[in-house]
């Protein structure tokens, strides 16, 4: 069983991901941890996460980056944003991803176009969201906990930049795919979230409505 789940950041997505992946003993992979990596990369080969060239050549980023704490950070959640507007990146991590999904048994994937471009297939499609005011406060919390210091309004205002960047680029752009459950969080914490997902799931396994 193939379970996509895409959304915006600070959603949700990642942590329904999960729940779900360790509820139905699934592999997960965040593929935004993916973009993250490159775009990690271009800082730390001083390149321009703009530029296609940089951008496409920070692919080969070696899989011990993959557990950098500095992936989580604001900044290259930033950076990650704006590399994956490039279809070379995209193109080059496809190919990783979708062998991901093609394992044997199935697995949970989360990002921005798993459902569209890299699972079109999945067997279960998720479209998590929620609210820039109800994002912004999740990741504002994040911050604090991590004693960082952010205005509220600093980090809402990145947060609809990313958006827009996502909705608006021209290479697999965030949609809800075709056949989709929506599910908004902006109400949920994340018990209610991952209830909502799971029994999503299981409706689409039995085929009841």
């Amino acid at each position: 069983m193939i379970i996509a789940v895409d959304g915006p950041t600070a959603s949700g997505k990642g942590t329904v991901a999960k729940g779900l992946a360790a509820h139905f003993g699934l592999p997960h992979l965040d593929t935004g941890l993916l973009y993250r990596a490159v775009g990690r990369q271009v800082f730390l080969d001083g390149g321009d996460p703009d530029d296609p060239g940089d951008a496409l050549a920070a692919t080969a980023f070696p899989d011990s980056l993959l557990g950098d704490p500095h992936l989580r950070s604001e900044e290259t959640g930033g950076l990650a944003s704006r590399v994956s507007v490039h279809p070379s990146v995209r193109q080059a991590l496809y190919r990783r991803q979708r062998a991901f999904a093609e394992q044997p048994g199935g697995a949970v994937l989360d990002g921005r176009d798993i459902a569209t471009v890299i699972a079109p297939d999945a067997d279960v499609k998720l479209f998590v969201t929620a609210s820039i005011q109800a994002r912004g406060m999740r990741r504002w919390l994040e911050m604090q906990e991590r004693e960082l210091d952010l205005e509220l309004r600093e980090i809402e205002a990145d947060i609809a930049a990313r958006d827009k960047r996502d909705i608006e680029r021209p290479d697999a752009p965030l949609r809800v795919a075709e056949g989709a459950i929506v599910i908004d969080t902006s109400a949920m914490d994340r018990d209610q979230a991952l209830a909502a997902a799971i029994a999503a799931v299981e409706k689409v396994r039995t085929g009841t409505s």
